[in-house]
């Protein structure tokens, strides 16, 4: 039985209900999944008009810019789990990626940002990347639970202070606002080295790292306390504090894990990159925010699975490179993706009307 069908309830298999139900119920599987059809049937029709599209280093270049977005993907899912958003996802990215790169920029590299500093070892650096961001999670977290006010205020002030910082950041040493280039062979070869190659098409190092980050918080979701009073708190909050869940706890937590997968993002954007500016990250939360509703990631709080986000994320990649392949104007791809982002919300606001 699919809960997000009302007139449903009671009825046991879809061979005992009534002539009129069973027309309800493929409407409402029609509505419920017309995203996914539509974004099916524009890559069928992509393939007919390019048949390279699918082609073996297309996939493969698909897969690499799906796992590059998944950290970030899995972050705000949390936040939009919990009912909320986290508007500074995108500049937390780009700050700990111009930190990364800054850190890690070969030694005697003319337009090093740091001269004095040697290259720091990629581990300490990954930590100190992790930190800034769980550390900027945790201001989001905290002004969301404590002071009791919208992650979308919240998070719209810290998407201003990070860039801010950031500005100002890039300004250190002899950098003077520049992009930060010259990256370390250690690093660069550490997040986009492949050990896996299908023919000539290698498999970058940062997917398999994308997988690990995956199964990491598949088991934090289902299988922790955390993850159950996230669905718990997102659901209804005053419920869940009347059953014993420390609610602040469970949003602090819950952002500051959000801002740990900003700062992996970061870290793999830099290398990914290799010329890291103010510009880095610009706007990466509205993919993910987008990937996340087509998912079926519910803005009403308490609902969402891992694999739906792993598929929003994948669906929304092979639209972009599509519209790529197609020579559709990079302006124009901005508004598809705005319209992608409305229609989605609207399908889901729909399912949540009809469950009531």
């Amino acid at each position: 039985m699919d809960r997000s069908n009302k007139f449903l309830s009671g009825i046991t298999s879809y061979r005992q209900m009534s002539r009129e139900d069973r027309k309800r119920y493929r409407r409402e599987k029609l509505v419920d999944n017309s995203l996914y059809i539509f974004l099916v049937g524009a890559i069928i029709l992509i393939q007919i008009l390019n048949p390279k599209f699918l082609s073996l280093p297309s996939v493969v270049n698909i897969i690499s810019l799906s796992a590059a977005n998944l950290p970030i993907a899995l972050g705000i899912a949390g936040c939009i789990i919990l009912a909320g958003t986290d508007l500074s996802a995108g500049r937390i990215v780009g700050l700990t990626a111009c930190v990364s790169a800054s850190l890690l920029q070969m030694a005697g590299y003319a337009g090093k940002m740091f001269k004095n500093l040697d290259t720091l070892p990629v581990w300490l650096v990954f930590l100190i990347v992790i930190a800034i961001g769980g550390l900027i999670g945790l201001v989001n977290g905290f002004c969301t639970a404590k002071f009791h006010l919208h992650p979308f205020i919240v998070t719209l002030a810290t998407q201003l202070i990070t860039y801010g910082i950031l500005l100002m950041y890039l300004m250190n040493g002899d950098n003077n606002g520049q992009s930060i280039s010259g990256l370390d062979e250690k690093y660069t070869r550490f997040i986009t080295g492949s050990l896996i190659r299908f023919g000539d098409v290698a498999i970058p190092n940062y997917v398999l790292y994308s997988l690990i980050v995956v199964v990491i918080m598949w088991v934090i979701w289902n299988k922790t306390t955390l993850g159950k009073n996230m669905f718990a708190v997102g659901s209804n909050e005053e419920a869940a504090r009347v059953s014993g869940v420390n609610t602040t706890a469970t949003v602090i937590l819950v952002f500051m894990l959000a801002g740990i997968m900003y700062g992996i993002t970061g870290f793999i954007e830099a290398a990914r990159i290799g010329s890291n500016s103010a510009s880095t990250g610009l706007n990466y939360e509205l993919d993910a925010i987008a990937a996340c509703v087509i998912g079926g990631v519910s803005f009403v709080g308490g609902i969402g699975k891992i694999r739906g986000v792993i598929t929003g994320v994948v669906l929304l990649r092979i639209i972009f490179v599509g519209l790529t392949f197609l020579r559709i104007d990079s302006n124009m791809q901005y508004v598809i993706k705005g319209l992608i982002i409305l229609v989605a919300c609207a399908l889901d606001m729909r399912k949540y009307l009809v469950r009531k």
